[in-house]
């Protein structure tokens, strides 16, 4: 059912007047009344420049990236990566071109949905989230509600390394297999020799930090062995050095620490120097995305390639419709294990 200016005005307990004069700005409305018309607005889900149903098609130039951290390599080269294929759209001077925005939710579950009602009212081209998603029942369904109603406006909605939304979100979705590559990762360290393996991992309520954890778990069941502490934290270098410190105080033996990403996994091993523990004489360090400086790294982390770049292409072709979506589900992106100098046999 289309919601109407007259619906907001109800639910504020205003004029259609008076929220028109709010969403127009161009008449002085006391804060509290405005306060009600807004959060009338939000609740409702109200369209700004008329009544979503009534498009054909979302018409609008612009193209919303819902990233996390955009500092964050891991989506910086997504979003760099999606805005260029983008581009490829354009011819110049009115070809087709579209402005590709990127939204910083900062992990806010908040934050996220304002930029998607945000979109929704500018009845953006397409929207691109990226990276996990917040694992909250209320915030998921509360996602799948707004992702549908983009899509029903004519908005192209893709996911870029995240699950599928539940329920029915028309939405293409690329999932790194987050799994297979952490379970790759730890069989690694088990052949190795490993056997007392201490785990930095990411945030507790996130999807890429349930199914990194999952794939660990996985290959020490197979092997037989006991899972080793494993402390949370987020996907920084200081989570990572803070997280080291925990590890070791569960387990002074450990010979290995598998961490969250390659970042945390940098902050694990500054602190293990700092105590006097050589990378990997003492205690290997694994690593995952293989971001760009996780080569340079001294030792070079082991880690797990995912193709940041490539994927973040990808999205960008499908949020234009230049690309066809996958046909069966989800498109499962591969990730690969990369073995290099911060992994060795343990000691004795």
């Amino acid at each position: 059912m289309t919601v109407t200016l007259a619906d907001v005005a109800a639910r504020a307990r205003v004029s259609p007047a008076t929220v028109s004069r709010v969403l127009n700005g161009n008449y002085p409305v006391a804060a509290t009344t405005r306060d009600r018309v807004l959060q009338a607005v939000d609740e409702l889900d109200y369209v700004l420049n008329g009544p979503a149903s009534s498009l054909a098609a979302a018409t609008s130039d612009l193209v919303g990236v819902l990233v996390n951290d955009i500092a964050d390599p891991f989506f910086g080269i997504m979003a760099g990566a999606a805005q260029s294929a983008i581009g490829e759209t354009g011819s110049g001077r009115g070809g087709g071109e579209k402005l590709a925005v990127v939204c910083n939710t900062g992990g806010s579950a908040a934050r996220e949905l304002t930029y998607l009602t945000l979109l929704q009212r500018q009845r953006a081209a397409a929207v691109i989230l990226m990276g996990g998603s917040l694992e909250d029942p209320e915030h998921l369904a509360a996602t799948t509600v707004k992702l549908t109603k983009l899509a029903e406006a004519g908005t192209r909605v893709v996911l870029c390394g995240r699950p599928p939304a539940p329920g029915d979100a028309p939405t293409a979705a690329l999932a790194f297999d987050n799994r297979t590559g952490a379970r790759r990762l730890t069989e690694h360290l088990l052949g190795l020799g490993h056997r007392r393996i201490g785990y930095a991992a990411g945030p507790v309520d996130r999807t890429t930090t349930r199914h990194r954890l999952e794939g660990h778990r996985e290959a020490l069941a197979a092997a037989g062995v006991p899972e080793g502490p494993t402390v949370h934290g987020a996907y920084g270098r200081r989570a990572g050095y803070d997280a080291t410190a925990g590890l070791l105080a569960r387990d002074p033996g450990l010979t290995a620490v598998v961490a969250a990403n390659d970042t945390v996994a940098l902050g694990v091993c500054a602190a293990l120097r700092e105590r006097g523990l050589s990378v990997p004489g003492d205690v290997s360090v694994a690593g995952f995305d293989d971001l760009p400086f996780s080569i340079d790294a001294v030792p070079s982390l082991t880690t797990v390639r995912l193709p940041l770049y490539e994927t973040g292409v990808r999205a960008g072709r499908l949020a234009m419709g230049t690309e066809p979506p996958p046909e069966d589900g989800p498109e499962t992106v591969p990730a690969e294990l990369v073995v290099r100098g911060s992994t060795g046999a343990p000691r004795g």
